[in-house]
């Protein structure tokens, strides 16, 4: 939503605020700082709980089948691991694939395979077709439309709400254009703004009409675990409301465990109805004679069972919840009542979405790096980087240590203000 100048703010003397935004600002840019708020990366206290990983599997090289690790072949992973997490990405283990260490790897195979092959109910090949374009919900996930750029394919923005994607706009786009290929979600604690798909939501991108016979839903589960509250948020099940609605073929799930144990070293999951497992295995085996299986085991070994996730998750949350408060009681004491910003409280997941007054975004942005902090670029959470607003601004606070984010997020602040005012002023 469009910001502005709270009644409140208005009444004041305007030159005097500004004043004393500049006069602020000066201080922070002569304090030599130098902060990075730009990747939601687990921060090495987070990654401190998985050391254990690097002790294992020890002596042990034999998986619950027999299957000797440390040779080839299991294209689809140790089924002790799939049972693990299919309960977490909402995916039968017979369903799912335990493969390599990241699930944006596996969402680029998936459009190469495509691109380069014929999926299930597709008519021809996607690179043969005049034109292959996919829906993109912003804000959204700025490596999922770096993949759409490297394969030349169209991004058309919808609108997020609250519920997920706008989804009049989905329905209306996936019915009349056959060229329209897919849709990327981050459904739980979306990437930026927290959101969480609705049941309303998950139904209808199962049910709706497509043009296009091999429509495909990009299912990005990529903070499935990843909870900041008691109570946590419950998705309903994709997949299951695909195969209800008569397209069992529709869904793509993704997930892994990079912000779960070691990042870089993780296990990355792909889940889906029987066709598309199967059409992934066979382009698989014309690039693979299988995952890391010892990789496989050793985060069997650690996390045990679905039970074994949740406490590890829970000593995450007691890191990263922290954080989070910090982010929201900054804000509100720093900006809450001017008018000059809004942003989320999320639940979960490992981003705050911070908004500012139109216009504002990329001087924010910019005035922050000149003042030693760093922003990932104003932009970035739309297609080609272009936020038609210039308004969004995502916060990622899992990283810094608690004392380094507050100071970011104070001097962040102080950046929206000063650009706030100036805004105002010169209007």
């Amino acid at each position: 939503m469009t910001t502005e100048l709270s009644p409140d703010t208005q009444a004041q003397a305007p030159a005097g605020l500004l004043e004393r935004a500049r006069k602020d600002y000066d201080e922070l840019a002569g304090r030599g700082l130098s902060l990075d708020l730009t990747r939601g990366k687990p921060a090495p206290e987070q990654l401190d709980l998985s050391e254990e990983l690097l002790s294992l599997p020890g002596g042990r090289f034999t998986a619950a089948d027999g299957t000797d690790v440390r040779n080839y072949g299991g294209l689809q992973g140790l089924p002790e691991l799939r049972e693990i997490f299919a309960g977490v990405l909402q995916v039968p283990a017979a369903q799912l694939l335990a493969l390599g260490n990241s699930s944006l790897e596996l969402m680029h195979d998936c459009l190469v395979h495509a691109l380069l092959g014929r999926l299930p109910g597709a008519e021809s090949r996607w690179v043969d077709q005049e034109r292959v374009a996919f829906l993109c919900p912003v804000p959204g996930y700025d490596r999922h439309f770096g993949l759409c750029e490297r394969f030349g394919i169209d991004m058309i923005p919808v609108p997020m709400t609250d519920q997920g994607p706008d989804m009049d706009a989905v329905e209306r786009l996936v019915a009349e254009n056959p060229a329209v290929k897919g849709i990327w979600c981050v459904p739980k604690y979306s990437n930026p703004d927290g959101v969480v798909y609705s049941d309303e939501t998950v139904a209808r991108l199962a049910a709706m009409p497509t043009a296009a016979p091999d429509f495909r839903i990009f299912w990005d589960n990529a903070y499935a675990a990843h909870h900041l509250t008691d109570e946590p948020a419950e998705l309903a099940d994709l997949l299951a409301a695909c195969a209800e609605a008569g397209n069992e073929d529709r869904a793509f799930v993704f997930g892994s465990t990079s912000k779960i144990t070691a990042a870089g070293a993780g296990v990355a999951f792909f889940g889906s109805s029987p066709a598309n497992v199967k059409w992934l295995l066979a382009a698989n085996q014309k690039r693979s004679i299988g995952p890391d299986k010892i990789n496989q085991l050793r985060h069997v070994m650690f996390l045990k069972d679905a039970a074994g996730v949740r406490a590890h998750m829970e000593r995450q949350r007691a890191l990263l919840q922290p954080k989070f408060e910090a982010v929201a009681r900054i804000l509100d004491a720093e900006l809450g009542g001017t008018g000059l910003a809004t942003w989320t409280a999320p639940r979960g997941g490992y981003f705050v979405t911070l908004q500012v007054p139109d216009g504002c975004a990329k001087e924010v942005v910019r005035r922050a790096a000149d003042a030693g902090i760093v922003l990932t670029p104003a932009g970035a959470t739309h297609p080609y980087g272009d936020d038609p607003r210039d308004a969004v601004i995502r916060i990622a606070p899992s990283y810094p240590g608690l004392a380094e984010l507050e100071e970011a997020i104070k001097g962040l602040t102080t950046c929206v203000r000063l650009v706030g005012l100036e805004r105002k002023a010169a209007s």
